[in-house]
């Protein structure tokens, strides 16, 4: 069976000219969820790129709120050859911009174990000795952000003073991610694992919807099967903005995908 990312994300179209159904099963806050968004670039951006399947670089810029319904996505390669290819893509909905999308895709089996990093994977408990989100988030605000039941995310229980009215005011957010029908990862779930966390405000007490203005993600490898272990972490909140700079890590231990992304503060 198709996995509902995949019915969620699925475009119609060719030469440059898309199609999407932004489906009300991704709003949170104020609109449709930019993980969900980009991703449905994504799979625009691969169709007209077929012979590089992979994301590789992607710059997305949130132009308006985006809302469940038809919109169009229309993309320009603007350069094809040797191993990569990049094009820029367009979503709008009646004529409103909603994001713009400059993007490199590529094949990421190639060279796919030359792999050497610094990065330090997160240190977190088994995914069944954490909490679930849904556990630990009323009834009637996963009935307001449907967004929250596509996917189930795990948090360290020693960790969740945010969730229970006592914010460390630590920066960092770190969880295990899976989405809902147990779809195993591949880089179009990576889109939207770098904005599936809670705003990592949420650690100071910032508690709201959070829109993000500008989003860079970096797809490196193929994630493995299983689980993927995602951390957000900011290191400054000024002028009304914040930065969120994201990790995400497969079931092999391998950093699969980083992004960082600039967002308002909730109101």
């Amino acid at each position: 069976m198709t996995s509902v990312l995949d019915r969620a994300t699925a475009v119609t179209g060719q030469d440059g000219a898309y199609r999407a159904g932004l489906d009300a099963g991704w709003v949170v806050g104020g609109g449709v969820n930019g993980g969900y968004l980009l991703a449905v670039a994504a799979q625009a951006l691969g169709a007209e790129l077929a012979d590089r399947p992979d994301p590789v670089a992607l710059s997305a810029y949130y132009l308006s709120a985006s809302r469940p319904g038809p919109a169009d996505v229309d993309v320009r390669v603007l350069r094809e050859g040797g191993s990569t290819a990049t094009a820029a893509a367009d979503v709008s909905q009646d004529g409103v911009a909603r994001l713009s999308v400059l993007a490199t895709f590529g094949d990421l089996g190639r060279q796919a174990d030359d792999v050497r990093t610094t990065a330090v994977r997160p240190d977190l408990p088994p995914p069944e000795e954490c909490v679930s989100h849904r556990d630990a988030t009323p009834e009637e605000f996963l009935d307001a952000s449907p967004l929250l039941r596509r996917f189930d995310l795990r948090f360290d229980p020693a960790a969740l003073g945010w969730a229970r009215g006592r914010p460390d005011d630590s920066g960092v957010l770190t969880a295990w991610f899976r989405l809902e029908d147990e779809r195993e990862p591949d880089p179009l779930a990576l889109l939207l694992a770098v904005d599936a966390l809670p705003p990592v405000t949420f650690t100071f007490g910032a508690m709201g919807w959070a829109p993000t203005l500008e989003l860079t993600a970096h797809v490196r490898a193929r994630p493995a099967p299983g689980w993927l272990l995602v951390t957000h972490r900011t290191r400054n909140m000024a002028g009304g903005l914040f930065e969120e700079d994201c990790e995400v890590w497969d079931a092999a231990g391998r950093l699969v995908a980083q992004s960082r992304q600039l967002a308002r503060l909730p109101r």
